[in-house]
């Protein structure tokens, strides 16, 4: 379970989160207005289609608004591991609205490939959207490093959208470019349509991030990290982890694992080992953590890698001990394959 004592900390990161989507909506929707302006101006279908993909952007900031004012509800009755995987239904449904809007990009910018029109107040218009772009960027990173920092999935989406955003925005800037020097009027269409394969694509990725987050698939960033940890503060009491498995819902992380301990502890001796790993676990994460720990006394078979010598239990020889890495300790026990990656002491 969380420290008491952490509680101020996730209500920052919610704070901050809220803020961040919010910030996000409020721009977006001016952005949005302003390349709708310069579509006017212009003509171009090229901008048209990054406006479009604009008003998919303002729609899926309010969806994520929502996704992280439900997501900051502490657990309850009915929802006992809390709210948080609404964030992985807010990016699919992020990423099913981009690829909507690729879509409607197609359906306007294929014709214009074969019916050109000449595009007024061309020069203008780029100059505007370079601005927009820029602001746009700057949304954008600070989406995502926000997102990474509060861990939250919904933000990290919203934050790549924007991005896609910006990429398609630059595509445009630079296809309208060279109309402008060209005059080959032609390029408006195309350039739309490759905004539109870009944005299918992203749109794609999403997807498959929100069926993974849905579906609890590994995440080996995450197991990494875990296991770095209890390598680094590793005890000699600590024999063996194993079955370790994690998973993220909002800003909390679930994590649980078998841990070995010696069979002659006492079990306030063996509650209090389990403590101290609770708590590094829950100091490393900002409390946002709930760490269940399964303990189980050590037998014959563990003694090879076993470093506690003041043992009268010891029935074989220590042959050394192995780090705990994704690979050693996601699996059942460390047996023999498990022993090929030993450290030697």
């Amino acid at each position: 379970m969380s420290d008491p004592s952490s509680i101020p900390c996730e209500k920052r990161q919610v704070k901050t989160r809220i803020a961040a989507v919010t910030l996000s909506l409020v721009v977006g929707a001016l952005l949005m207005a302003a390349k709708f302006y310069i579509y006017r101006i212009t003509l171009s279908t090229a901008i048209l289609s990054d406006a479009l993909e604009s008003i998919i952007n303002v729609v899926a900031s309010a969806f994520a608004l929502g996704s992280i004012l439900l997501a900051a509800i502490p657990p309850d009755k009915n929802h006992p591991y809390g709210h948080g995987k609404i964030e992985y239904f807010s990016a699919g449904f992020e990423g099913a609205l981009i690829m909507l809007a690729a879509a409607g990009i197609f359906k306007t910018g294929w014709p214009r490939i074969f019916e050109t029109a000449p595009l007024p107040d061309l020069q203008e218009g780029i100059w505007l959207l370079l601005g927009v772009s820029l602001v746009n960027l700057l949304l954008g990173l600070g989406l995502i490093r926000t997102g990474q920092k509060t861990r939250s999935l919904t933000l990290v989406a919203d934050g790549k959208h924007v991005l896609t955003d910006v990429y398609t925005s630059v595509g445009v800037i630079l296809g309208l470019f060279l109309v402008n020097l060209t005059g080959w009027f032609w390029m408006d269409g195309a350039v739309a349509c490759l905004v539109g394969v870009n944005i299918l694509y992203t749109g794609g990725v999403l997807l498959h991030q929100s069926f993974a987050g849905l579906m609890n698939a590994s995440d080996p960033g995450l197991l990494k990290e875990i296991c770095s940890l209890l390598d680094e503060n590793r005890k000699e009491a600590w024999i063996d982890v194993h079955q370790l498995r994690a998973w993220s819902s909002g800003n909390l992380i679930h994590i649980d694992f078998h841990l070995i301990l010696p069979r002659d502890y006492s079990l306030e001796e063996a509650h209090r080992e389990g403590k101290e790993i609770e708590n590094i676990l829950s100091g490393h994460f900002k409390g946002a953590v709930s760490v269940l720990i399964h303990l189980d006394p050590c037998i014959k078979p563990d003694c090879p890698v076993c470093s506690r010598y003041l043992c009268g239990e010891r029935a074989l020889p220590l042959e050394g001990q192995f780090a705990w890495t994704v690979e050693t300790t996601t699996m059942k026990g460390w047996e023999g394959n498990r022993f090929k990656t030993a450290k030697t002491q």
